[in-house]
């Protein structure tokens, strides 16, 4: 991730606070950069839960797909052994008496 020419966070940052009082410029700058990272992360934030919700969505419809495609096989398959059984049937000769 580039941060372009801001300085990184360190715990000297912290240390090296002005005497109480008002803010100097370079403390606004920092907390406005500050505030617009992590506006940024908010918003990155945000998109990910919608990404998830679509994601979770979309396998949930797989899903009930998967399902109803196994419904579909058992059914053709027991149909097919029946009409495989019918078919014998029609070709066994009678038996003879």
């Amino acid at each position: 991730m580039c941060y372009g020419q801001q300085r990184p966070f360190s715990r000297d940052s912290l240390t090296q606070s002005p005497p109480a009082g008002l803010p100097t410029p370079d403390n606004v700058v920092v907390v406005d950069t500050l505030r617009g990272r992590l506006a940024e992360t908010e918003a990155r934030l945000a998109r990910a839960r919608a990404r998830e919700a679509e994601l979770s969505r979309r396998l949930e419809e797989m899903k009930r797909f998967v399902s109803v495609m196994e419904i579909l096989e058992t059914y053709l398959k027991r149909r097919f052994r029946e009409q495989q059984q019918h078919v014998a049937l029609l070709f066994t000769p009678p038996p003879h008496k």
